[in-house]
């Protein structure tokens, strides 16, 4: 048991032993576990008030800003600039209609939730100083607020079209303040700054208190806190009493007048001299955190104190409620959690620095605590039962898409390391007993070698006694690259996904867990709505990463089982920014190639031994190199471009259109002429890479290497095939290695190849694709007016063209997306703040320069039409350190997936 101590205590019904709890034993721990990280955002400064609504999350920062922030996908929705000094609280009314913020400007400002348009800025004549603390009656309409100058004081709009006509010369921001603009040595005043924007310039209307309407000495000392206690039925009064903290360490509870609002003093609850810095009501219990690290429980009923509870050796700060829970805050960022019996459930530490401000909703049967602190992070913390979606229906798939998201990830499926290959195989039973769960009929499909194995599944349509019923066939891979970080430039461990900003970070997230999740989740949603108009068909391999090894004839083998297939379905690429959604119609394809020039001899040194004389492996492979490309860059290899599709006039129309589209949203990008040619290269013309050229023997060493061995690629594009390109490589390195007439031996190796890959963009696949697309994004941005933006390209060219790059199409890390998921069509998002007039915007429809080998294969191998969606951004940093995925985009590819599974097969 806690251990206690007798304290006598004056509270006007006489003298009680009370006793006082310390936080740091418990005897009966319930089943939950500790908090867990859900997410964390950064921001650049303090976060010192929070507030949080069904949907959104507001905080106030040390600069005046109010930002808001999607609960959903944690993505910021809005930055207002509020105050003209830190925001020292928020207050959200009953209903959530209202946003209230009070500042160290000495003003409270009144903001609509659904516009966030401010409706009215309220101030005082008097030099209030800081106002710490602000309350809303909603029966009453009333104001309150707390004021660094003791006093508390009120605004009862139901006046305020009453009131006489205002003098703005007195409001804060322009009036003189006697410290401020007192006169100096000389009689002269400091100079004064000009305020950024007149209080009249038309942002909500302008309230100045009543003088009547104000206690001065509500504490004998700052008023820090208050909350109002009481019952609102409708829009009737019950008993609502304002409880407000102080400097002085009292705890008082005004009565309100229910024509005023007119606050009168019921109670003085006395505590000690230490300050009352938080407050929190759990019925008709009030908690009371305090200077000295203590926590006050008072029964509201009888005005006792029934417990204190030793919490923290610092400063509480915050205080929440919520599940039987307390939990509290403190300066030096350890947040604690008690049970009902007031024992220490859990301790953790949540900031660096102080906890300043936290809140508690429950968010799609999800409790979580939001924490905000100076070390300028908000953090978001899972506190509720760790509850299975059969034992809480409120559990939504996108928790269960998460969670399943943060296992996968978890498993170390690296293809490329043998190290690695029980957690591969592991990877690949984990999806097998997911789908399995969900009902799909599923098998493991062994491959040759010691290849990972393939995962089968099957979801049937959900009329029964179709036989004609359409196949989707889903292909994604659940391998991933390496992720040693031997440098340590990965944020966090890779294979512990973890969220910020409303992005998600771990390897693959993106390439190529996450969306195959996202299909999968698509498809559990339409089966538990008995939607699903076709069947569903999941191959899943574990050697993309490798170059599909095994899966061609690890799908013919099993061909019969998979069954017929009417379209393809694959999503493993990106978007061409962080802006426009995208749809991939075309993928080169390549041939990787290793080449190795070896000699009889061992390892020489070059001084001993280097002569002219003497056939140097390094020399001979360089020269045979040399006659795959020339100076600039065309492919020497004979007849190597006759099969390269010509650019057609519509064609040429697209790479316009795509450039402009670009160009358009950041001028930075450069020329739009000169970006639509640098993706014709990077697209619709092959290419040549020489990788790495290795030798044998120590490097940095005068040492005449035995062995000399290159890797290489060549990029293929629509017509060129494999087997033609392949056989000409060999033939020019053979034929160049045959004029050195070299002592020498040449090795040539075709590593993995896959073929070039052109979709029909006009097909069913694609159109209902592109209306899912348009129907689930929305409008994005305000400049998106059309399938070309009306912003003129610049024509002028520059002098020297940069060769674009996937990189230089991103916008950052902390760019923001103008594709947000905070659209008319998300169901998360009661109110929009874009234009009732934004009209949605087609995608843009792209090829990519990459290769993905399955993708041709499965189409000639099933003669079925397939179709490409990007689920990540251009920023997603696929196979780099810090790979990550936005929330938005995650959820968003559900549910385009979602539609497209329901819909296509109906077209």
């Amino acid at each position: 048991m806690a251990s206690s101590k007798g304290i006598f205590h004056g509270d006007g019904h006489g003298a009680r032993t009370v006793p006082e709890a310390t936080a740091t034993q418990h005897t009966d721990l319930d089943a939950r576990g500790p908090p867990i990280l859900y997410h964390k955002v950064k921001n650049d400064e303090a976060i010192l008030a929070l507030a949080i609504s069904e949907a959104r999350l507001f905080a106030g920062t040390q600069s005046g800003e109010i930002l808001v922030w999607s609960l959903e996908t944690y993505e910021r929705l809005r930055s207002i600039k509020a105050h003209h000094r830190s925001v020292l609280s928020l207050y959200l009314s009953k209903a959530h209609r209202l946003l209230l913020s009070s500042a160290g400007d000495a003003i409270v400002n009144v903001w609509c939730t659904d516009s966030l348009n401010r409706l009215y800025s309220i101030y005082s004549t008097y030099d209030v100083g800081d106002v710490f603390c602000v309350a809303y009656s909603a029966p009453l309409k009333t104001v309150y607020l707390g004021a660094q100058n003791t006093s508390i004081q009120w605004y009862n709009l139901h006046h305020k079209d009453n009131r006489p006509s205002l003098d703005l010369t007195r409001h804060p921001i322009i009036r003189n303040h006697r410290f401020f603009d007192s006169k100096g040595p000389g009689g002269t005043p400091t100079p004064r700054l000009a305020p950024t924007s007149r209080p009249c310039s038309g942002d909500g209307q302008y309230l100045e208190i009543d003088k009547k309407d104000i206690v001065q000495y509500a504490h004998n000392g700052y008023t820090y806190c208050m909350l109002l206690a009481g019952g609102c039925e409708g829009d009737t009064l019950e008993d609502e009493t304002l409880i407000s903290g102080g400097g002085d360490g009292t705890v008082k509870i005004w009565s309100l007048e229910e024509t005023t609002g007119t606050i009168n003093e019921l109670k003085t609850l006395e505590s000690g001299d230490d300050s009352i810095l938080a407050l929190v009501l759990d019925d008709t219990l009030l908690y009371s955190g305090s200077l000295n690290g203590d926590i006050n429980v008072w029964d509201l009923e009888t005005y006792q104190l029934v417990r204190r509870i030793q919490a923290h050796p610092d400063d509480v700060l915050t205080l929440c409620v919520g599940d039987g829970s307390l939990f509290s805050g403190s300066a030096s960022g350890v947040v604690k959690q008690f049970t009902p019996r007031y024992e220490c459930m859990h301790q953790w530490q949540a900031h660096d620095h102080l906890v300043l401000a936290s809140a508690m909703t429950v968010h799609r049967g999800k409790r979580i605590l939001v924490s905000g602190g100076n070390d300028d992070c908000i953090a978001v913390w899972d506190v509720g039962e760790k509850a299975n979606k059969a034992q809480n229906s409120a559990i939504t798939d996108n928790d269960e898409l998460l969670n399943s998201l943060s296992q996968l990830v978890a498993l170390r499926t690296v293809s490329s390391k043998s190290e690695y290959a029980q957690d591969c195989r592991r990877g690949a039973s984990w999806l097998k007993g997911l789908l399995k769960d969900f009902g799909a009929d599923t098998d493991m499909f062994s491959t040759a070698g010691n290849s990972n194995p393939v995962v089968f599944a099957r979801f049937r349509v959900s009329s029964s006694g179709s036989e004609q019923a359409k196949t989707i066939l889903f292909y994604g891979h659940y391998d991933v690259v390496p992720a040693e970080d031997k440098q340590q430039l990965w944020e966090s461990d890779p294979f512990l996904m973890h969220g910020t900003n409303g992005y998600l970070y771990g390897r693959g997230v993106s390439d190529n867990k996450g969306p195959v999740l996202a299909a999968i989740y698509a498809v559990v949603e339409l089966v538990a709505e008995k939607s699903l108009t076709s069947d569903v068909v999941f191959l899943i391999e574990g050697e993309e990463e490798c170059g599909s090894r095994g899966f061609e004839e690890t799908v013919r083998r099993n061909k019969d089982k998979i069954g017929v297939i009417d379209w393809i379905l694959l999503a493993n690429s990106y978007w061409l920014d962080d802006d426009i959604p995208c749809l991939t119609y075309g993928l080169r394809g390549v041939v990787h190639a290793t080449v190795e020039v070896a000699s009889h001899r061992a390892n020489l040194h070059s001084g001993v031994d280097g002569s002219q004389r003497i056939n140097e492996a390094m020399k001979d492979l360089i020269s045979i190199l040399a006659v795959l490309s020339d100076s600039k860059g065309l492919i020497k290899i004979p007849r190597f471009y006759d099969a390269v599709l010509p650019l057609t006039r519509d064609e040429d129309r697209s790479y316009t259109a795509i450039s402009q589209a670009l160009v358009s949203r950041d001028p930075n990008r450069g020329d739009a002429r000169q970006l639509a040619e640098q993706l014709k290269g990077r697209w619709r013309e092959p290419s040549l890479t020489i990788h790495r050229i290795t030798s044998s023997g120590p490097t940095g060493s005068s040492v005449i290497p035995h062995t000399a061995t290159a890797t290489l690629s060549v990029r293929l594009v629509p017509r060129q095939t494999t087997s033609t390109i392949r056989v000409a490589l060999e033939e020019i390195l053979r034929a160049a290695f045959a004029k050195l007439c070299t002592t020498n031996e040449l090795t040539i190796s075709i590593d993995h190849t896959a073929e070039p890959w052109l979709g029909v963009r006009t097909n069913k696949i694609f159109q209902a694709l592109e209306e899912a697309v348009v129907d689930v994004w929305g409008p994005v941005g305000h400049q998106r007016r059309g399938s070309v933006p009306a912003a003129k390209p610049r024509l002028k060219p520059i002098a020297k063209t940069t060769p674009g790059t996937s990189a230089s199409l991103t916008n950052g890390s902390d760019h923001h997306s103008q594709a947000t998921a905070d659209s008319p069509t998300s169901p998360t998002s009661p109110h929009d703040y874009r234009s009732p007039t934004e009209q949605p915007w087609k995608p843009l429809f792209i090829r990519e320069g990459g290769s993905i080998p399955a993708i041709r294969f499965l189409e000639q191998e099933f003669e079925a039409p397939a179709a490409h969606l990007p689920c990540g951004q251009a920023s997603d940093k696929a196979h780099l350190d810090n790979e990550r995925l936005r929330l938005s985009n995650l959820y968003k590819s559900k549910e385009i997936f979602k539609r497209v599974f329901r819909d296509l097969p109906i077209r």
